[in-house]
């Protein structure tokens, strides 16, 4: 059965937990953009996306592909809370530890679940459409959801896919950035400006959405509305804040790679109860 937004948020607030919790152990890791897209990964796990966690290699599944593979946390404990066996719930804490499945990005030989090995950024969008034009020739109803970061989407590689993308007419894959404003070495505009974004997107031939990407109702519209376009894919923008919901992390460059310390994990926890 779907959840109710009101699930929906209490789910978000445990897997927030659990990112602050795995990376703090790790000592090492990316939570800002982990917590930044807890949203959208809830609500393609949740309630979205057509899954069987008993048999992740279902022909007909619908597909999610994290090309921000840095934000592997929000995955691992999206995936662990829905049930896959790959991915114990009991062993996130061994996040980017010798020999643990949860490595620092994700990669298939460790969770055969997976969609793909990510983290090489700007190459997830091309598997997506690899995906779309598979599911298509087989007939099958498949979708498939690509999230990328804006610091990413610098990378040229996107631009062609986007291209190709609306040159194949892919409505069945929906492309969703992770508009944090915020990459590795500080702010984007101070690095490489992606603005204005969604009017690239549609220059590109993409059916766009902007969104707050931490507002259910909004995310689930959207890809309500992505699911009814016919033609062309779907890119939705969503304006998200880096470090959602730890106030010291947010919109702070600093833990775009910087794992809290264990008194920073205690503050944390305290303002996500």
């Amino acid at each position: 059965m779907p959840k109710s937004i009101e699930e929906l948020k209490i789910t978000a607030k445990r897997i927030r937990r659990e990112i602050v919790v795995m990376i703090g152990a790790a000592k090492s890791g990316h939570p800002g953009g982990s917590l930044s897209a807890v949203e959208i990964v809830v609500e393609l796990y949740f309630n979205r996306m057509r899954i069987d966690p008993k048999n992740p290699k279902w022909a007909d599944r619908d597909r999610f592909i994290l090309s921000k593979g840095h934000a592997a946390p929000v995955l691992y404990a999206v995936m662990a809370e829905v049930g896959y066996a790959d991915t114990p719930l009991d062993q996130l804490n061994t996040l980017r530890k010798l020999g643990s499945v949860y490595q620092g990005h994700p990669d298939m030989r460790f969770i055969p679940s997976l969609e793909a090995s990510t983290g090489s950024l700007g190459e997830g969008l091309s598997m997506a459409l690899g995906m779309g034009i598979a599911a298509r020739l087989d007939g099958r109803a498949s979708r498939t959801y690509a999230m990328m970061g804006d610091g990413e989407i610098q990378e040229g590689q996107n631009w062609e896919a986007a291209m190709a993308g609306a040159f194949h007419k892919l409505d069945n894959v929906v492309a969703i950035v992770d508009y944090n404003r915020i990459q590795l070495d500080g702010f984007v505009r101070d690095i490489m400006e992606v603005a204005p974004l969604a009017e690239k997107w549609r220059a590109f031939g993409w059916h766009t959405l902007e969104i707050d990407g931490h507002d259910f109702a909004a995310i689930e519209k959207a890809f309500d509305e992505a699911e009814a376009t016919k033609g062309k894919p779907t890119c939705i923008v969503a304006h998200t804040i880096k470090g959602k919901g730890v106030s010291f992390m947010e919109n702070n460059p600093k833990f775009h790679g910087t794992a809290p310390t264990a008194d920073e994990v205690k503050l944390a926890l305290q303002e996500l109860q």
